[in-house]
């Protein structure tokens, strides 16, 4: 590698490395802006005090300046007026016809200058200048005998002055290694013999040095001023910003259960009156939650008692009906229904009271984990085909999609069990003939199983709700597998227990889906699920309808058939089936 290859490729670096350096900074910065309001408050009282404290330092500036500047214009026009007579004595014994006009306007230069010496000290000091006498009778272009520095004296000045006017302007004019500003002053003189101009150039470097002080002491009073407002400003901003911050951390506090922490209170301003009232509303919240609590503890001790006071008696009632039971042929018909409906709504009756019993103890939080390794897809296809003949009675086709090899998390295995079950039984109450298909996955975090149905579906905002205990999204349906209203509900707190989630999707007429997502062991924390809910709108496979539609009579035309219903994705191996 040559070495403009290698400086190269380290510029790029270096530039890589800037940019992330910069642009890390440069999110901190708006992570703090967005956070501290005391921050946007310091940074925008800065902001609009820099500029008025700009402006107001511009107007000083311009105004004190242009003080200078009249004030110098205003001496200059005086010692001109002051030096016309004293140049028109001098002026009246030069020849014009002489060879040596100019050495005689030096004279008169130089005549000048020494009265104006005799000056007193103040007007000398005002008074320091460089004249200049210039021939007006000869054309400008021409050659014109003068005096001074005539080089010095603007062109665009003569004009003005050759038409007879007293002028002034602001000139700059080299001297030695530097430029000097000067105020060119410029008038015609009266003489006897031809016309004459005389020209005073001031230097300005006195005026210049003093606004130049003037600009410094505008900009350190303007930074020191800026300075204190920021110091106030802050200051200022502290003191309304830490009581809101304190009463930030303590709400996060009483959030997280520590009802015992207070703002304090300090004096009797505003922001006092606002810690009362946060104490007042703290004290409020933390006697409601006290009440609130109670009420959790009489309601699961209530649920509990009563759970465990109506196992004895329906004991007693389990044993009589299985002895009617046994002994049903002998009973009239009538009374024979009878007694076999006793005894599926004893069994409804037990597993409500286990329910509630489960209920209790998750509200109690004293449910606990009996985790152990297991084989999670052997345990879905044994809860599933345990569920097969309801599904038989029911018309309802189950379709699994597991894994052959063998998948081990750390879990409990009743719990899980349960959860597919009520899953399950669920999605054959509503799969409206429809099939119901069970599929699973696994990453290295987790594992996940779908229970997908594709009957009446969920209306919008139904899929929170079904983990509600007792809700039904449609009261007036029959159940076919018996539940209590509580399985969903059980389900949920089951996989929250083990650390997972179950989550439901749901749309009018396309059915519903349940995702079950269990990390491999308790506790672990899951990035994502390995399976993936359905689409918000679903388009059927090119299979679906084939693999659900009735056959139709070899000679008929199919009128008068109902129309084939989607009965969901058809797997390739039934289609494969189908086909042989």
């Amino acid at each position: 590698m040559s070495a403009w290859a290698l400086r190269s490729r380290t510029a790029r670096r270096l530039a890589a490395r800037a940019r992330h350096e910069f642009r890390q900074r440069w999110h901190g910065f708006e992570r703090m802006w967005r956070r501290s309001m005391q921050l946007r408050v310091v940074v925008s009282t800065l902001a609009l005090s820099s500029a008025v404290v700009f402006a107001l330092g511009m107007l000083l500036q311009t105004q004190i300046a242009y003080q200078i500047v009249e004030a110098k214009k205003s001496a200059a026009i005086a010692q001109l007026e002051y030096s016309l007579p004293i140049l028109e004595r001098e002026l009246t014994a030069v020849d014009p016809n002489s060879e040596r006009v100019s050495e005689q306007l030096e004279a008169a230069l130089n005549r000048l200058t020494t009265t104006v010496s005799g000056q007193s000290t103040n007007e000398t000091v005002k008074s320091a200048f460089d004249p200049v006498l210039i021939d007006g009778h000869a054309p400008t272009g021409d050659y014109q005998p003068s005096a001074g520095p005539v080089r010095d004296v603007p062109m665009q000045l003569r004009r003005f002055v050759e038409r007879g006017q007293l002028t002034t302007m602001i000139t700059t004019v080299p001297r030695r290694y530097e430029r000097v500003t000067m105020l060119a002053v410029g008038t015609p003189v009266g003489s006897s013999t031809r016309p004459l101009q005389v020209y005073l150039l001031f230097p300005l470097t006195a005026e210049q040095q003093t606004l130049a002080l003037v600009q410094s002491t505008l900009f350190l009073g303007g930074s020191v001023l800026l300075v204190l407002l920021g110091a106030i400003t802050n200051l200022v901003t502290r003191q309304v910003v830490r009581p809101v911050r304190q009463a930030a951390q303590i709400a996060e506090r009483l959030a997280n259960g520590d009802l015992d922490k207070r703002m304090r209170v300090i004096g009797e301003d505003d922001v006092s009156r606002l810690a009362e009232s946060f104490n007042e509303m703290a004290d409020s919240l933390k006697q409601q939650i006290k009440q609130l609590e109670e009420f959790g503890q009489l309601q699961r001790r209530f649920t509990s008692d009563v759970s465990h006071e109506l196992r004895t008696p329906l004991t007693t009632v389990r044993m009589a009906a299985d002895v009617l039971h046994a002994s049903r042929e002998q009973f009239p018909p009538g009374l024979s229904r009878s007694t076999e409906l006793l005894v599926d709504e004893l069994d409804r009756f037990e597993s409500l009271l286990a329910d509630l019993l489960e209920i209790s103890r998750l509200d109690a939080g004293v449910a606990e984990l009996a985790a152990e390794p297991l084989d999670i897809p052997e345990i879905v296809r044994r809860t599933v085909e345990s569920l097969r003949p309801i599904a038989v009675s029911s018309g309802v086709e189950l379709r699994l999609d597991l894994p052959s090899e063998e998948v081990t998390i750390v879990a409990d295995a009743r719990r899980v069990e349960r959860i597919v079950r009520n899953l399950v039984a669920n999605a054959i109450d509503h799969a409206e003939g429809g099939p119901v298909e069970v599929r699973f996955a696994s990453n290295e975090r987790a594992v996940a199983v779908i229970v997908r149905d594709y009957g009446v579906g969920l209306r919008p905002g139904e899929a929170e709700l079904v983990f509600t205990r007792f809700w039904r999204a449609d009261p007036s349906r029959d159940r076919k597998t018996g539940g209590t209203g509580l399985g969903l509900s059980i389900s949920s707190e089951d996989a929250r227990l083990h650390g997972g989630s179950l989550e439901a999707w749901g749309e009018p007429g396309e059915g519903s889906s349940f995702r079950l997502t269990l990390p491999r062991a308790p506790g672990e924390e899951i990035d994502s699920s390995p399976l993936s809910m359905p689409d918000s709108r679903r388009i059927a496979a090119p299979g679906a309808l084939l693999a659900g539609a009735p056959d139709l009579p070899p000679d008929g035309d199919g009128e008068g058939e109902p129309e084939p219903r989607d009965q969901g994705p058809a797997r390739l191996s039934e289609v494969w089936e189908e086909s042989k």
